[in-house]
Order: C-alpha cells, then structure tokens, then sequence
C-alpha cells in the first residue's frame, strides 16, 4: 500500500476543513479543486468566481474561519482530531478508492486504523446463531493481526465490535462523531475509542445522522477493508450496499450462507449466486485474507499538498467551450473521456468546466466516474 507522505500544517488543516465543509464540494470536487487552484487556501478564494461562472443562481457558501475552527475545537472536546488523506493515521486501503474522503474525523488509535483490514457487517435483527459466527469470524481474524471494521450498528455490527474489542476495532459513522447512532451503543463507542479501537466519520461533528447518509458509511468500511464478510443480510439492506461498494472498489467479497427460509439469509445466498465466496468457518476467512494482506492497492489519485501544481491555473474557458460541454451534457450519466472525444474540447478545459458546473450544483457525479447534468 502506499506509504503515508505528508503532514499538514496548522493552517492547511483548516484550510482543508473549510474546503470540504462549503457548498457543493464533495471528495471528487476537493481534488479537482486542489489539482486547479494549487491548494486548498487558493481555492478558497476562488470558489465564489468558479461557481458563478457555472451558472450558479446564488453566491456559494464558503465556510469560514470561524465555523472550521469551532468544529476543531469540538473535535478536541471529543477526543478526536481530523486526519487528511495520505497522513500517517489515514487508513490506507480508504486511500486507495475513488473518490477518497480529503478529511476524515477521527476519534481513538492511528495504528488500528493503518492496519490490515477486515469489514463484518449484517442485519441489525441478527440471529442468536448469526450473531455467535460473526463473533467467531471477528475473533480469529482480529487474533491474526486484522483490524475489524463495521458500523456500530446492533446485531452483527456489534457482535464484531464487541469480539474484537481486546485487538482493536474500527467503527464507521453515520453522523458526527459526537451523535453515536444508535445511542444503545454509546457504551460500545466509548469502549472501542478508549480501548486501543478507533472511529470514524466523514460527516462534521454536530451531524445527526440520517437515512442517506448510512451507504456514506457503508463505504468507508468497504474502503477501508480489504474483504468484507457479509454474515445475515436481507434483500435490499445496507449490508448489501457495502458488499457492492466493496466489489466496486476491487475488494473481496465473503458471504455466509444460510437456509432459504430466512429472509435474514436471502441477501447472503443472493451474493453467493453472484460470485461471493462462501463462508462456512472463521478458517475460511483468514485462507481468504492471507493473499490481500500485503497486496498492494492502486493509488486512485486523490490530491494532497504534497502534489500541489507548480504551474498556475489554465486559462478561462471560452464561453463557446462552456455552450459546446453544457450541450453534449444531459441527463444520462456518461464517461469523461466520451465528453472530450465527441466535443474536441482540450481534456484540462473540460475538468475546468466541469468544476465550475459541480460548484454551481449543476453537475451530478455517478459510479465510476461517470456525470451527468441536474
């Protein structure tokens, strides 16, 4: 996996917490900004401009100074403290996918979070029996050196914590760090956070979280594993959705089977229909692992200040280049690479107008890369 290799400053921290916290930036827009602008401090003030020449009907709202610095003292209130990609604590398998949080809240032990990594997840109605093998999975795998991540859900995902607890675990939340979802499990949090475990989230402290926000975090404990195991799943549950942000992301998926009359089981059988390898032991598990541990993970190209561009930003597009993209554009997703083909547009004129169109909140960004006009 790729080494960590920088260390922001002060200043670059907020900076970068400011950034991502302002209207219409996500991690893909963060990285296009940083590669543009040159850092995180310029973009900021070039954020109002881009967005207007997008389109934008209304003034972007930047956060300030004050909010990222109220949000950083809540954070050591809390016992967290925020990590950017490519930093020593952040994990470096999350590092590795598309569209990598710039910023991640952190609450607990660096060195869990850079270890090899196992995700567990499942239904929150766990089965006694369900619930004892995801036990039995997160001990084994935890006992051979393996982080455990899950979701501080009930059922399975507290299961895994709970064995896992003693070697270290990895929590992925929902809201912020300081509203733990469920609150049955503060206890649990607590523990993993003061016990040598360690949290996460993506989202700013004050968060509560809600019903979309859940596949954000499913994704991080796909992107910080290298397999998830998916142990008692519905039809068209969560766990499903980190199992295919899993495959996705290139990472194995492991699924446990179970009787047909289950419907905890439907989801876990229909994985194994789709290719999943089947569990039927925690041996099965760490046989699975023991190739990935030392695998190396493609770097997907997130920015950090470390590759901050020499050179300035490219000249403004023409407004004929921005008329020519905003048409080829529609409603259907499509690649990047097709819009430079079919338009003739110069590929860093494209980013740049694409950027400006994100900013103003006119541009959707889908799976793979893909985009499409709001």
């Amino acid at each position: 996996m790729s080494p960590a290799g920088i260390s922001l400053s002060e200043s670059q921290r907020i900076a970068w917490l400011r950034l991502i916290r302002s209207d219409n930036v996500g991690p893909a827009t963060f990285r296009e900004l940083i590669n543009h602008c040159g850092s995180a401090e310029n973009a900021l003030d070039m954020l109002p401009e881009l967005a207007k020449r997008g389109g934008a009907m209304k003034r972007i709202r930047v956060a300030s100074l004050a909010e990222a610095e109220a949000e950083m003292q809540t954070a050591e209130r809390y016992g967290g403290r925020f990590v950017a990609i490519g930093e020593a604590d952040y994990p470096p398998a999350l590092r590795a996918i598309d569209g990598a949080p710039p910023l991640l809240a952190m609450c607990g032990s660096g060195e869990t979070a850079t270890r090899p990594t196992l995700g567990i997840v499942g239904a929150r109605n766990a089965s006694v029996a369900g619930a004892k093998f995801a036990a039995m999975i997160a001990t084994a795998a935890a006992g051979a050196g393996y982080t455990i991540a899950s979701g501080l859900a009930r059922g399975i995902d507290a299961a895994a914590h709970h064995a896992s607890l003693k070697h270290g675990t990895l929590a992925a939340l929902a809201g912020g760090l300081d509203h733990i979802y469920p609150s049955e499990n503060t206890d649990l949090y607590r523990r993993i956070c003061a016990e040598g475990g360690v949290a996460i989230s993506e989202m700013p402290y004050g968060w509560e979280p809600r019903a979309r926000d859940f596949p954000r975090r499913n994704r991080l404990i796909a992107g910080c594993s290298l397999a998830v195991v998916v142990v008692e799943a519905a039809m068209r549950s969560g766990s499903l959705i980190t199992a295919r942000l899993a495959n996705e992301s290139g990472r194995l998926v492991l699924a446990v089977p179970g009787s047909p009359l289950d419907p905890r089981a439907q989801g876990c059988n229909g994985l194994i229909k789709q290719g999943a390898m089947i569990i039927c032991s925690p041996d099965d598990v760490l046989e699975a692992l023991a190739p990935l541990a030392n695998m190396e993970l493609p770097f997907s190209g997130n920015a950090d200040e470390e590759n901050e561009p020499e050179s300035g930003p490219p000249a403004e597009p023409g407004e004929d280049d921005r008329l020519r993209i905003a048409e080829a554009l529609g409603p259907s997703p499509c690649e990047i690479d097709d819009l430079i083909r079919f338009t003739g547009v110069e590929a860093a004129t494209v980013q740049l107008i694409l950027l400006e169109l994100d900013l103003a909140g006119r541009l959707v960004r889908h799976p793979g890369g893909r985009i499409s006009l709001s």
